[in-house]
């Protein structure tokens, strides 16, 4: 499989999903809404994750440029959940490498199962609370209408790119690249 691919999984956007059995909804696949989906999961909750990218690790996901890393230690980005891990699993470098974070984050959810209860390709575009049936509805970005009682929005704050307001930047004919839009397959800068 290609980088930038995904690894999808469970379910996609066009799969009719049953949400009036769903207590909680989670938008964002990244490492507040895979904790979120873990620990919801094990309290009994009926919960499904909508990611708008083809696979988990939200900014880590997204942010694929030349030298991406960590700027804090490595070990403060393991999931405090399951000892076991975080016994086993070692970092190779004490400020993680973007790869390397992804990697333990699909290592993490491979390990629980978790990207079963994941929707990817699935961007949620309107979130309403309804207080007269006190529920939360959803839309996605194909028009399917989602409820739930509770809905947690994990979108993170690094995902979400603003691109500079340069002047001459709609006209300029070449190719630029923005660090938070980098093209899963790589940028060739030879020649």
């Amino acid at each position: 499989m290609a980088d930038g691919e995904g690894r999808g999984g469970a379910m996609t956007s066009e799969q009719t999903l049953d949400s009036t059995e769903l207590d909680v909804v989670i938008v964002g696949a990244g490492v507040s809404g895979l904790y979120a989906l873990y620990h919801l999961r094990g309290l009994g909750y009926r919960v499904r994750v909508y990611e708008q990218g083809g696979d988990v690790g939200g900014t880590w996901y997204w942010n694929r440029y030349p030298g991406c890393r960590c700027d804090i230690e490595s070990l403060e980005y393991s999931f405090s959940f399951d000892e076991k891990l975080e016994q086993e699993w070692q970092w190779p470098e004490r400020y993680g490498t973007q790869p390397e974070i992804l990697r333990y984050l699909n290592h993490v959810v491979d390990r629980h199962n978790l990207r079963n209860d994941i929707a990817f390709n699935c961007p949620i575009t309107s979130a309403t609370f309804n207080a007269d049936a006190n529920q939360w509805v959803l839309l996605t970005g194909d028009g399917q209408r989602i409820t739930s009682r509770f809905c947690i929005m994990a979108t993170g704050n690094l995902s979400t790119p603003r691109v500079p307001d340069y002047e001459g930047l709609d006209a300029f004919q070449g190719k630029w690249y923005h660090t938070g839009q980098w093209p899963h397959d790589g940028v060739d800068f030879t020649g």
